[in-house]
């Protein structure tokens, strides 16, 4: 009986033991072994600062950071310590990587550029000068030249017409405005404006030999205002019918039909809004790109008076923006002697001729003439002037940006040589290379 019960319990001890093999859990993997030292290394290695220092990460994580690292320019050195960069590159940010890196790339120098004119006694330009003959200063501060040349430089020119001439000056000025386009090149670009009550701007910027600019000049020529003495009182003081001393009609009496009145007629000031028309140019010139020279080219006899803006705030756009001012003046304010008197103002009048300060303040010149050929020849002696000029350039060491004035000195170790050049400028954001 007992082999029979063993023999009868041998299939079931096989099942249960079949049972339990397959309920046996299965054994955890190997753990991953570090990879074996470098040889011939006192410690381990860190991304970025090389062998034999502490690590500040685990293995683990330097394995990573290893794998991760951008390639570099030169081969893996063979005994593990890369000699190309010692400190880390920057690493910005995902998605702040394009403007991170422009910032990094760009150089926070702001290069300071003068056009310079030298004149001798003769009033002849004088060529020949090398960087050893000038000597530049900012703030009395000398400063050393980053760059020197010589080269002719493309001109865009922004011409201001004054319409509120006199007839006889206007007709002159009108005659010598077919000169405009032989005094200059086909790398040179032009802009027409002109001015009597109001700046008007009769093109933009246009080829200096394209066939548009004569037919845009032929569109400035304008009559002039009409030279006579005014009277405002007596029998020729315009109201030509009087009774008992009085207007008749009363739309001329100064109370209208009213009848109110002293009976004396006021006087209409002059309009000449020169500032207007400067500044009105000057932004047209601003939007030029930098490598030409940008200049203001008035024609007028330098009377200002009803402009919106102020001399003060059209020269601080004009040295803000790297504008010189060129001028050819005519008219009353262009003879000898009266020329020098216009330049006196009187407190709560008009100014007789304001052009010279914007001349002097940018480092244009100003040429005064008073026949139709020698206002012709003026248009090519100054724009041969404005484009053969010694260019210096220099690195300020002044603060980038701080919105202050910066007075520049440019003197050259010749004697008897005029030098024409800016009197300073305020520092522009658009500068920093």
């Amino acid at each position: 009986m007992t082999l029979v019960a063993l023999v009868g319990l041998g299939p079931w001890m096989n099942g249960a033991a079949a049972a339990q093999q397959q309920q046996a859990p299965v054994p955890d993997a190997p753990a991953p072994q570090p990879a074996p030292p470098l040889t011939g290394l006192s410690g381990p290695i860190t991304p970025g600062k090389g062998a034999g220092e502490t690590p500040e990460e685990t293995p683990s994580s330097s394995s990573t950071s290893t794998s991760q690292a951008a390639p570099g320019s030169q081969a893996p050195s063979t005994t593990g310590k890369d000699t190309f960069q010692t400190a880390p590159p920057a690493l910005p940010a995902p998605g702040t990587g394009v403007d991170e890196t422009k910032s990094l790339i760009q150089l926070n120098v702001n290069y300071v550029e003068v056009p310079v004119t030298v004149k001798d006694p003769k009033g002849k330009t004088v060529p020949g000068l090398t960087w050893r003959d000038f000597r530049v200063y900012e703030n009395g501060t000398r400063q050393q030249l980053k760059e020197f040349t010589v080269d002719p430089t493309p001109l865009s020119i922004a011409f201001v017409i004054d319409q509120s001439l006199t007839s006889d000056v206007m007709a002159k000025v009108n005659d010598s405005l077919d000169a405009i386009q032989g005094a200059l090149t086909p790398y040179d670009e032009v802009a027409i404006f002109s001015y009597s009550n109001g700046a008007q701007e009769h093109t933009g910027f246009t080829g200096a030999q394209s066939a548009r600019l004569p037919a845009v000049l032929a569109l400035t020529k304008a009559t002039g205002a009409e030279e006579m003495t005014p009277v405002n009182s007596g029998p020729l003081a315009g109201c030509n019918i009087r009774e008992n001393g009085a207007c008749v009609d009363p739309n001329l009496q100064p109370g209208r039909s009213t009848g109110s009145g002293s009976g004396v007629i006021t006087i209409p000031k002059e309009i000449h809004t020169l500032n207007d028309a400067i500044l009105a140019a000057a932004k047209e010139l601003s939007t030029r790109p930098k490598g030409r020279r940008r200049i203001v080219y008035v024609i007028s006899d330098g009377k200002e008076y009803g402009s919106k803006a102020t001399i003060r705030e059209v020269l601080r756009y004009l040295q803000t923006n790297e504008t010189a001012v060129y001028g050819t003046l005519v008219g009353t304010s262009a003879n000898w002697g009266e020329g020098y008197v216009s330049r006196l103002h009187l407190p709560f009048t008009m100014y007789d001729n304001v052009l010279y300060k914007y001349t002097y303040a940018t480092g244009g010149t100003l040429d005064a003439e008073r026949n139709v050929n020698g206002i012709e020849n003026s248009y090519a002696k100054i724009a041969e002037e404005a484009r053969d000029q010694y260019t210096l350039v220099y690195a300020t060491k002044e603060p980038m940006i701080d919105g202050k004035y910066r007075h520049i000195v440019v003197n050259v170790e010749r004697p008897g040589l005029e030098v024409f050049c800016k009197d300073g400028y305020y520092p522009n954001a658009r500068d920093l290379h």
